[in-house]
């Protein structure tokens, strides 16, 4: 297909690179190499059985009117063609420089004290079960659990290709409308939460950090309640004090990995900060503002008196909420990158 001739090149070029005898000379430069490697040749591969399939489509339509037992194999094959040709659009809309890298996730009680933390915990379990839908691998880096339910935070790293292209459209305040589980006068609540999605640089972009701007903590992780308590201080928190970010991490046993997943969280934050610096700066040489506000919901959950998800960016409503908190918000998330596309080209 004359789509994927452009990626196809690139391909050719890249593995033309990798075979050089200098390749290894800048090994971060390799490595950022590979990784873009292997995601082409995964787009190229789509490519081929797209292109597989309208041929197959092809031969089933002239054959369908001598033999109408192949009405039920045509069907199939449209339903893969069309999954994969929505796969390879969805890929068609990852603009940024940072779409193909993993994913941190922090999601953050707001208002509504418990009812938010149990929240809170209802969009992990969602994007939880995204992940499972996906094929992504989906690793909880640090838990703040409420005293009563729920949890106050919680940081995650989603792992797998166009993770931070796919959940970036998750980034923004969460609101829930429901009758409250802790209220005994079982009165209607509205709870927020806030979902922050940065690129997982890891070690391929060049982040300085001083030592003596450390501040670094260890501590015993545990659970709700004082569970799970561990015996040594594996936990480690670290505070970059020019910038007040902190950084905890409990996932690990042990203290040594939990401070170097902690450090990658940290250059990752500083640079998702220093992003955001240069972007509104070109905002105020433009003269835009936009009004970032903890009231500035994206998505909207009701569950009382009706039951109904609204995503405020681009008016996608669905009826069926608990698919969604199920996970199935691949529909929200297509169509924000679809709008935002469409605004940028607009």
């Amino acid at each position: 297909m004359v789509i994927f001739d452009r990626q196809s090149t690139r391909l050719s070029n890249l593995e033309e690179e990798v075979q050089k005898e200098d390749f290894w000379n800048n090994p971060q430069e390799a490595q950022k190499i590979l990784s873009e490697l292997s995601k082409l040749k995964k787009l190229v591969e789509k490519g081929r059985r797209v292109s597989e399939l309208l041929e197959s489509l092809k031969e089933f339509s002239d054959l369908l009117g001598e033999d109408e037992t192949l009405e039920e194999e045509l069907r199939l094959e449209l339903e893969n063609a069309k999954k994969l040709l929505e796969e390879l659009e969805l890929q068609t809309l990852f603009t940024d420089e940072y779409d193909s890298y993993n994913a941190v996730v922090t999601i953050h009680a707001g208002a509504g004290g418990v009812d938010a933390q149990d929240w809170a915990e209802m969009l992990l379990r969602m994007y939880t079960r995204w992940a499972e839908r996906n094929g992504f691998k989906l690793e909880i880096v640090e838990t703040s659990f409420g005293e009563e339910a729920g949890i106050k935070s919680v940081t995650f790293i989603v792992k797998g290709d166009f993770a931070y292209g796919l959940l970036k459209a998750e980034r923004g305040v969460h609101r829930l409308v429901r009758i409250s589980p802790f209220d005994a006068a079982h009165r209607r609540h509205t709870s927020f939460a806030l979902v922050d999605v940065i690129p997982d640089i890891g070690n391929e972009v060049e982040i300085e950090i001083k030592p003596e701007d450390l501040k670094i903590d260890t501590f015993r992780a545990s659970g709700p309640g004082g569970q799970y308590v561990n015996k040594t201080e594996s936990a480690v928190r670290i505070t970059h004090i020019p910038t007040g970010i902190v950084v905890e991490c409990q996932s690990e046993r042990s203290q040594h990995q939990n401070r170097e997943t902690a450090m990658r969280i940290l250059k990752a934050r500083l640079f998702a900060l220093e992003k955001e610096k240069r972007e509104k700066e070109l905002q105020a040489i433009k003269g835009e503002r936009k009004d970032i506000a903890w009231g500035n919901q994206i998505r909207s959950y009701v569950l009382h008196p009706y039951t109904l998800v609204k995503d405020h960016r681009t008016g996608v409503e669905i009826g069926n909420i608990q698919a969604v908190l199920d996970g199935d918000i691949d529909i929200f998330i297509s169509s924000y990158l679809k709008n935002t596309v469409l605004k940028i080209n607009g």
